[in-house]
């Protein structure tokens, strides 16, 4: 190992020389106007401030304290009442979640935060920068990209300005601003490490940003802003396997945020619909049968009838590659983006049929959604996530799948599990979501599920 050694005088004077160079690093990043500035001198060097940013963009960051309360009843209370003739009174369990969320419009008193932040809540709190406390409306969530909107009724509220988080770069620096462990308003940096990240467990539409800026529980729903103070993500989520930060956060793109957003405040759910193909990923082997130069896209297995896939003339054996300017990466990919469609979004396929690129023309509409958030089923059954059955289960089973579910969620202290299949509701039979959905919305009583786990029936009632 080398090692060098270096005078007292000599080290004092790189250690100046090395100061100044950073300082004027990052007065070159942060624009002239004196977003961050360079307020203080040591010995002669100027040192650089992230201070005047914050000191605008820190009042737009608010604490939410959300409160769920659920009536559960005890099946050993049912049994000892029923065996003492007593009546059977349900238990209330009461959880709390600590938050962040970022105001984007201070004159309607809207806020982005996360979905898992306020999901189910019934009390939300809001608390200001300033002190200020106000009780805070849900006007809507978005269990698949893990977006929500709540709304206070406030005078005097600091907004953040929104950036194009489609311009950010990996090497970006970056600030976190949010309530780790609600210990109150906490700020990191760091930078941009990755975009568009995907496959993360537990999440449903995925095109993260990745940031080393420690994010800790609490940062949930927090700002993500960079060195002008625009916001370009909303801090959700870290992997850890400690549950502490490990450096590697991830934030929704305000992009995509935005555009949830628009669909809470507009409909109070975010419309999605879908082309009606079932995809998979092209595997080397199927990229060498197919002839195929490049690898990306996903191949087409199953085309739904009477689908505006079926009606633009696409069929099974048929390889996507984009969906207007977007290229596919992956089935994956496709699902993300089939899912972030508005209805009604005319979309340009480009395919590849016998080794020749063809377009064609359709619209998202309603039809046959893939997946449904359990939230939008039932209240009872969030925190789950339903999919139409795969193509290749159809032949030998029926029904509606949940291939995930939250711990701790409204589905799983109804008995629901990952895996679990529903073959009818309210003694209907189920066949796809859409029959599902229309099924529980036109049904005034209790559900009643028929659930098939591990070769045998089950009947739930949710309650």
């Amino acid at each position: 190992m080398i090692k060098i050694y270096m005078s007292n005088r000599a080290m004092k004077q790189l250690l100046t020389l090395f100061s100044f160079i950073i300082g004027l690093i990052v007065s070159l990043i942060v624009s002239p106007s004196g977003f961050a500035g360079l307020p203080t001198q040591v010995d002669g060097v100027a040192v650089p401030s992230l201070a005047p940013i914050l000191e605008r963009v820190t009042p737009a960051v608010v604490n939410i304290h959300s409160t769920t309360r659920l009536k559960i009843r005890s099946r050993n209370q049912s049994f000892y009442n029923w065996y003492y003739g007593l009546p059977n009174v349900p238990q209330e369990r009461v959880t709390q979640s600590l938050g962040s969320g970022v105001i984007v419009d201070a004159k309607n008193g809207y806020i982005l935060t996360n979905n898992h932040v306020v999901e189910g809540a019934t009390d939300i709190q809001v608390s200001l920068q300033d002190g200020r406390s106000f009780s805070a409306k849900l006007i809507g969530t978005d269990e698949g990209t893990d977006v929500a909107v709540v709304q206070i009724d406030a005078n005097n509220l600091v907004e953040v300005n929104l950036s194009d988080s489609k311009k950010l770069r990996v090497g970006d620096f970056v600030v976190a601003v949010g309530n780790p462990f609600g210990l109150g308003q906490t700020v990191t940096s760091g930078i941009v490490s990755a975009l568009g990240r995907t496959n993360l467990q537990g999440l449903g539409y995925q095109n993260f940003i990745q940031t080393d800026a420690s994010i800790n529980p609490g940062n949930s729903g927090g700002a993500l802003i960079d060195l002008r103070g625009n916001l370009v993500g909303i801090n959700t989520a870290i992997y850890s396997p400690s549950g502490g930060n490990v450096g590697i956060g991830f934030a929704i793109p305000i992009s995509l945020a935005q555009r949830i957003m628009a669909q809470l405040i507009q409909f109070g759910q975010v419309r999605r619909g879908s082309i009606g193909v079932e995809v998979q990923d092209i595997t080397a082997n199927l990229a060498k049968a197919f002839n195929l130069e490049k690898s990306g896209g996903v191949i087409i297995t199953d085309v739904e009838p009477d689908s505006p896939a079926e009606a633009a003339g696409l069929q099974a054996g048929d390889i996507i590659t984009q969906l207007n300017d977007n290229k596919i990466k992956d089935q994956h990919d496709f699902d993300n983006q089939e899912g972030l469609f508005e209805l009604q979004t005319d979309i340009l396929i480009t395919y590849i049929r016998n080794e020749k690129i063809k377009h064609t023309k359709t619209i998202i509409n309603s039809f046959d959604r893939k997946e449904f958030a359990g939230r939008d089923l039932h209240k009872l059954l969030a925190g789950a996530h339903f999919i139409n059955l795969p193509a290749r289960l159809k032949s030998n089973y029926q029904g509606v799948l949940i291939d995930e579910i939250q711990r701790g969620s409204p589905a799983w202290n109804q008995g629901l599990r990952s895996g679990d299949l529903i073959t009818s509701a309210n003694k209907k039979q189920v066949l796809n979501l859409k029959q599902l959905k229309l099924i529980l919305d036109k049904s005034r009583k209790t559900p009643i599920l028929n659930v098939y786990r591990n070769y045998r029936n089950y009947i739930l009632v949710l309650e």
